[in-house]
Order: structure tokens, then sequence, then C-alpha cells
């Protein structure tokens, strides 16, 4: 999805957790090893962002893990608060706020989404110092708490 703001967009990162494996991606534009995840339209909430971005890039329905506030009134509607939060720079005049969400799936398979990825595949905590290439250190470390947590 293009930029929807010249200057900041708002994104989502999501790691699924099953069976002691986080679920990455190799992504084919970036060639980086990456959560599933990517920007917030402008007519959904990060929470369904989450969900849609998930399901597109790996066909899996997932529950994103975390606490939904009660509601106390009329035309509030209480979203689940993502794990994390970032800002990072994309280019020298355009950043994202990252919302990072945990997860783990409730149906369907993880399959490759080959428009978007080279691969997609379920890493145990050592199996991602071994990806080719290397994952970041700042997102290993997303996948190592994630694992931990879920």
């Amino acid at each position: 999805m293009p930029h929807i703001h010249e200057q900041i967009d708002f994104t989502v990162a999501i790691f699924v957790v099953h069976q002691g494996k986080v679920l990455v991606i190799h992504h084919r534009k970036l060639d980086r090893w990456l959560p599933l995840g990517g920007h917030i339209e402008l007519d959904e909430d990060p929470e369904q962002a989450a969900l849609r971005e998930t399901r597109e890039e790996s066909g899996l329905e997932v529950e994103l893990i975390g606490e939904r506030p009660p509601t106390t009134g009329p035309g509030t509607r209480a979203l689940i608060a993502p794990r994390f939060l970032d800002i990072h720079r994309i280019s020298e005049t355009h950043e994202h706020i990252g919302m990072i969400y945990f997860a783990r799936p409730r149906s369907g398979q993880a399959t490759l989404a080959a428009d978007e990825h080279h691969q997609i595949r379920w890493c145990t905590s050592d199996e991602l110092d071994a990806l080719d290439p290397p994952m970041s250190d700042a997102v290993k470390w997303y996948c190592r708490v994630a694992l931990r947590e879920v």
C-alpha cells in the first residue's frame, strides 16, 4: 500500500506464535526477515488492520493477545492494546508509527503470499539466528519476547 501521509503513517506488526515457534516472512521488496504486517488503512482501526494483514500475508485467522478494557459509554469501542509501540524511519522524510501485536492462530494454515514474500516459516528462538539474510536484532528481540509470552 502506498503511504497515506507524506511524513508519517501508522502500521501494524504481528508476531504469531504457535507450538514454540514464531511466524516470520522474508519480505520480497525489502529483502529482510520480518513479522507479518503493513499499513493501517484509512477505513480501519489498528486491530482490524492486524487481523487483515495476517490473513492476507499468511492465510491465518488469529487471536490478538492483550487486554480489552470495558467500554464506558456510547460511541466508544475498546481495542486490544498493542504489546509495544515504536517509531521507525523509512526514508529521509518519512516515518512509521508501529503497533506491535502478539497473536496465536485460530484457524488456517500458514501459506506464502508469493507476490510479497520470498519465504514464510515458523522459527524457534535458536533458528532466528540462522536466517539468511540475517534478521535484525530489533526484530529478533520482539520474536523472542513473543515466544516467551504467548
